[in-house]
């Protein structure tokens, strides 16, 4: 069975995708998030509200996804926060 993923790693899968592919389109993004619709747009809302993304729209309407300095420092943040958790075997 599978295990559900906490809301911190889903932010973190979510910007690692972002950073990994530069501009990523919104259904591409989607897919990659693995969530439904519903979820993967509550969560791109609440990342555009707290300035972790943004969302670019090209001369030809092609909305595209990129990632924020506030964002990168967060995936930072996180890498720490993850080697700790692993140093001490929790």
């Amino acid at each position: 069975m599978n295990k559900k993923r906490e809301r911190l790693a889903v932010v973190r899968d979510i910007l690692k995708c972002i950073r990994e592919i530069r501009n990523i389109k919104p259904t591409r993004l989607l897919y990659s998030s693995n969530l439904s619709p519903q979820m993967f747009k509550e969560y791109i809302d609440e990342l555009l509200s707290k300035n972790f993304i943004n969302l670019e729209t090209d001369k030809h309407d092609k909305k595209t996804f990129s990632l924020t300095k506030k964002g990168y420092e967060f995936l930072e943040q996180y890498k720490v926060i993850e080697n700790f958790i692993e140093n001490f075997g929790l």
